[in-house]
């Protein structure tokens, strides 16, 4: 009885290493199992790829399989591969490298001061330079009490140019002022007289004149007037003695009713 109980006890302390023994080897498979987990999914799945896509895939399964599980993998650096060299192609000659100008040393930097900000000073308003003028001579007609046509002389103040007699003229053409009209300033020039042109050879002033002013309302008188306006106020130039009219550029012989215009008239003329 002794013996039977002696043995039962030793197979149940026997059994009961067992059972520790794999309890134990169980757990140490799941600690190495989640420390290496990561490989042994990579392994799977590539075990798994090579099974799909290649044949032979069970030896590389096995050699796969052979190789142990590591937790650290520590990389040795690797060999320098040794290259074949390769026969070179023919190129063309390369060409000469040029030498890079020597730089000059650096000189030492001058601390840097602040920009002084200047004032400049305000361009200043440009005032045009006045015009100058000159002060003429035109002559124009006045009725007396007792009905007598008479010369009147009025100046105006007129800007210095190339063309001093044409500008003279053409203020003469315009007529007199509203002020002068109110003391009896008239101009007997017919209306809408335009000088063409105006020049002068010796003391001799020649003015071409447009057709009207071949009409005059105001009779004789009026082209007596007409005349003695233009020919007074030209002469008042220095190198000017005479004036010979012309109209549309012709040479006429008289002027309304017997008026002589065939050559040059004076002051002398009236």
């Amino acid at each position: 009885m002794a013996r039977r109980r002696a043995a039962k006890k030793a197979i149940s302390k026997g059994s009961q290493i067992v059972v520790i023994f794999w309890l134990v080897f169980i757990i140490v498979m799941f600690a190495i199992y989640m420390a290496n987990r990561p490989t042994i999914h990579k392994h799977v799945d590539l075990l798994i790829s090579l099974w799909k896509t290649k044949p032979g895939a069970e030896a590389e399964i096995l050699a796969a399989e052979e190789e142990p599980a590591v937790i650290v993998v520590e990389q040795q650096p690797s060999p320098p591969r040794t290259e074949t060299p390769r026969p070179a192609a023919p190129t063309e000659p390369a060409a000469r490298p040029t030498t890079e100008p020597e730089r000059p040393p650096a000189q030492p930097s001058r601390p840097q001061t602040p920009p002084q900000t200047q004032t400049q000073p305000q361009a200043q308003p440009v005032t045009p330079s006045p015009v100058q003028t000159r002060e003429r001579a035109v002559y124009y007609t006045n009725v007396g009490s007792d009905g007598q046509i008479l010369h009147s002389k009025v100046t105006r103040r007129i800007p210095v140019s190339e063309s001093p007699m044409q500008d003279v003229i053409n203020i003469l053409l315009a007529g007199p002022s509203a002020e002068e009209v109110g003391r009896g300033t008239l101009n007997l020039i017919p209306q809408n007289t335009r000088l063409l042109s105006a020049t002068v050879r010796g003391n001799t002033a020649y003015l071409n004149f447009s057709e009207d002013f071949l009409f005059n309302t105001f009779g004789v008188e009026g082209y007596v007037a007409q005349l003695r306006q233009i020919v007074w106020t030209v002469t008042e130039f220095q190198n000017v003695r005479d004036v010979q009219i012309l109209v549309e550029g012709r040479r006429m012989d008289y002027l309304g009713e017997g008026i002589w215009i065939g050559s040059p008239i004076n002051r002398q003329s009236f």
